[in-house]
Parts: structure tokens; sequence; C-alpha cells
């Protein structure tokens, strides 16, 4: 270390390797909630969790979310039964990931001519600056929606938005666990607090 002090040059783009290979910190999950005035429905009888209108419900990663919204169903105290069948309650899912890329926030090099100009020695200087930060993770979004409604009348009796970033790298960007954190996260403390919107860690 002690010849890198030496090169200050080198010794920031050392530590600047080192941060990068840092974890950064996984942000809270956000989640909004609504629901009717009548609660009384809620958390008991069949239910099925079954592709909101215009979402595909055949993909692996749908069947993922599908089954972590299941899980968190049966712990609140409903029977979950299979998409289709009959049933007092319908969970209508809709699910949207994408990737994200921040964009660096100034150029990696940076040039700059200072002083009077004149000949070699009149004070003519040129600068030139290095952005040693990082390049930014690409990042995934994903948006997880619930709307739980009377099967028989379809009225919407609950409704859950949530919606959670993190970097591609981190475990949690995996379509098993996120699954179960952001399903976890949407019905904490079911059936919460109608048009609050709160952040879960």
């Amino acid at each position: 270390m002690t010849h890198l002090l030496k090169h200050p040059l080198l010794f920031a783009l050392a530590f600047s390797l080192t941060l990068s290979g840092c974890v950064a910190p996984t942000g809270p999950v956000e989640v909004t909630r609504f629901h009717a005035q009548d609660i009384s429905a809620l958390g008991k009888g069949t239910i099925a969790v079954e592709p909101a209108p215009g979402h595909d419900g055949s993909s692996l990663e749908w069947k993922a979310y599908q089954a972590a919204v299941e899980r968190q169903l049966g712990l609140l105290g409903y029977s979950a039964v299979p998409a289709g069948t009959a049933s007092t309650q319908v969970a209508q899912l809709r699910l949207s990931r994408e990737s994200l890329q921040s964009a660096r926030s100034s150029s990696p090099v940076s040039v700059s001519v200072g002083g009077s100009t004149g000949s070699y020695g009149s004070g003519l200087g040129v600068g030139i600056g290095i952005n040693l930060s990082p390049r930014p993770s690409e990042q995934v979004r994903t948006d997880l929606g619930v709307i739980i409604r009377d099967r028989a009348s379809g009225t919407a009796l609950w409704e859950g938005r949530a919606s959670f970033t993190v970097r591609t790298g981190s475990p949690l960007a995996a379509t098993s666990l996120g699954a179960a954190k952001m399903a976890e996260a949407l019905f904490k403390g079911f059936p919460g607090q109608s048009g609050e919107t709160i952040a879960v860690k």
C-alpha cells in the first residue's frame, strides 16, 4: 500500500475498485393497499390466484409469484384452490419486470485548459480529470399487483401494489427469492390502512 501512496492516481484507482466490489444495500419494498369499507369477507373462504386480464400466467416467473402469493393468502386464513376452479374469491395477479441502467453522472475523462497564453513557462496549464467512480450497476425493477374480488359479483374487496428495485447481481434479483420477499411485503399487516403507502424492509 505504501507504494500506492506515492502515486495518487494509482491509489485512487485501487480505492474505487475496492468500493465497486462492495454489495449495495437492498432498498425496501414500496407497498400501497386499498380495501372496501366492509372487510369482513377478507381472510376466509376459498380463493384462486389467477392472471389479471391481459397478463400471461403460463411463464415460470409468473408461477413463482403465484406460489408466493398463495402461500401468504394461506397464512391469512384462506384456502387456496387451483386457478380456474370454483372459489369464494379470486386474486387477480399482475406482474411486470424491467431492466434499468443508470447513466453515469459525468464523462469518465474531462480536459480543462487554464492560465494565460504565451510561451513556455508563461502559466498555460492543462488539467486532466478522470472520473474513477464505477459504472452504475444495472438494476431490475419488479411491480407486483393483486386484486382480491368476490367471485360471484366481481366486486373488488382489496387491492395491493408492491414495487421493488434491486441490482441484477443481488440474490434478490432471482425470481424465487424476490417473489417471496415481495409477496410477504405486500400482505404484511393485511389488510393494511387503505390508501397508505409504506416501505417494508
